[in-house]
């Protein structure tokens, strides 16, 4: 067995036990069993990247860690701490893919994708800043600014994939769906009467954001050694 390999089984058991715990209606152990995953996936990203953890990519992981924190403390401060930790996750991962300087060229072709997705994402952002419980309307302009650099480094990642159509922008691609996702239900879970459903979503999206987000890390960084070793 590989030695990146027992991380990510505890992840996917934590990712398991999660759903079971959700679906039972048993906050307490899921609890427990969120508080596995981002140590979890951390590792396997540390073992699988040869022990090494850019300055950048670390702090993803400790606001990633934060946020979790403040989710399953559920204290008073629990909701604007979670935003603000996330949004300074998605700030992060935007100043990646803008270093990355890949030009985007868009064809003909790519014209009516690219702009559906554009529609789409601007549609999202309305509609659902637009269900902001009364909690969340005191931080109106967080929660806007928040969904804003969402939906832009939705856009990066939408783009490239329509355009580039790589596995690296499938998997951008694909944790930028968990994101979006896990937000949205986020603010369902906080707007609608409790629902196990929409906890169970909002659980799963975000558990797999992070396993898509270190996937990322982990195929940008065997790009960079590539160009180092063609260099």
């Amino acid at each position: 067995m590989k030695a990146n390999k027992p991380s990510l089984i505890l992840y996917f058991l934590a990712l398991l036990l999660t759903i079971i715990f959700d679906w039972a209606e048993q906050d307490f152990l899921a609890i427990y069993a969120k508080a596995i995953v981002l140590p979890a996936i951390f590792f396997y990203f540390f073992i699988s990247n040869e022990s090494k953890v850019g300055k950048t990519e670390a702090l993803v992981f400790l606001f990633c860690f934060v946020g979790q924190v403040f989710d399953l403390m559920d204290v008073e401060v629990s909701e604007i701490g979670g935003v603000l930790s996330f949004l300074v996750v998605y700030l992060l991962l935007l100043k990646i893919f803008i270093q990355e300087r890949e030009k985007v060229k868009l064809s003909k072709k790519d014209i009516l994708p690219v702009s559906i997705v554009v529609i789409f994402i601007v549609y999202l952002l309305v509609s659902v800043l637009s269900l902001q419980s009364d909690n969340m309307k005191k931080y109106n302009a967080l929660y806007t600014f928040y969904g804003i650099v969402l939906s832009v480094m939705s856009y990066f990642c939408f783009v490239r994939y329509i355009t580039k159509g790589t596995h690296i922008a499938l998997i951008m691609s694909l944790m930028a769906v968990c994101y979006i996702f896990s937000d949205i239900f986020y603010i369902f879970n906080e707007y609608f009467s409790h629902s196990v459903v929409l906890v169970l979503i909002r659980d799963v999206t975000q558990i797999l954001a992070y396993y898509f987000m270190v996937e990322y890390f982990l195929e940008r960084a065997k790009a960079q050694r590539k160009v180092l070793y063609n260099d």
